[in-house]
């Protein structure tokens, strides 16, 4: 389902997590809260994975719109799930949702296709807020995150020094790298098109092109490698 039709109906969450009370308190959020549907929970990555592989051989895709992935389960670890459902699902949006805020982990969950990143000190309501942020084509990251992130930037910009015109060289257009700098700045795609004075429609086609030219299939991901290559 494509972001224009998720604004205009509840959001189909699957949630994956190996605690018991916390994924009951994740259910129970997000069966009273407006705007969401919990389609299922499962208690491992296999299980889920599982599920999505049973719906293709039945020549159906997982009628999902959002996975909320832990990182540490048993079995196949959440960030290897992350890049499996992701290079099947593409425009499935599958954010992490866990305890660690390590710069490797976030970094390697982005790199696998994760939307978002946040973690579960999160109070419920920001979650909510976070996640409804998702179908306007937001990247949701924790303040501690994107903190982290931002910390990368500067010491990516340090390290390397002088301009490399990285962007002319993956052929992105002068808009498509206006289109990606707002992405950069945590903008949702409405916020986008009213800075750059250009349709939502409009939004959405460049951010098909900059994914296609960064060969990546999310937001998150073409952040993070904007700002590790300094296209913007």
């Amino acid at each position: 389902m494509d972001a224009a039709n998720l604004t205009t109906m509840a959001l189909r969450v699957v949630t994956v997590e190996d605690d018991a009370r916390y994924r009951a308190s994740l259910a129970t959020l997000l069966r009273h809260a407006e705007g969401f549907v919990l389609e299922a929970s499962f208690e491992t990555g296999d299980a889920a994975l599982e599920h999505a592989w049973r719906e293709l051989r039945r020549g159906r895709t997982p009628e999902w719109d959002l996975v909320l992935m832990d990182v540490e389960l048993p079995g196949t670890d959440g960030i290897e799930c992350v890049r499996r459902l992701k290079s099947r699902f593409p425009e499935l949006r599958v954010v992490v949702l866990t305890v660690f805020e390590r710069t490797e982990i976030i970094l390697e969950a982005i790199c696998a296709g994760a939307d978002g990143y946040l973690v579960k000190r999160t109070p419920p309501e920001r979650l909510l807020l976070e996640l409804g942020g998702v179908a306007a084509g937001g990247a949701p990251l924790s303040a501690g995150v994107a903190s982290t992130l931002l910390a990368l930037l500067r010491h990516e910009e340090a390290r390397r020094g002088p301009w490399r015109d990285g962007a002319a060289r993956l052929g992105l257009t002068d808009r498509e790298q206006e289109v990606l700098g707002c992405l950069v700045e945590g903008m949702q795609y409405k916020t986008v098109a009213d800075h750059l004075g250009i349709s939502l429609d409009t939004v959405r086609t460049h951010v098909r092109s900059v994914y296609s030219k960064l060969q990546v299939h999310s937001v998150a991901e073409a952040v993070s490698r904007a700002i590790r290559e300094r296209l913007v």
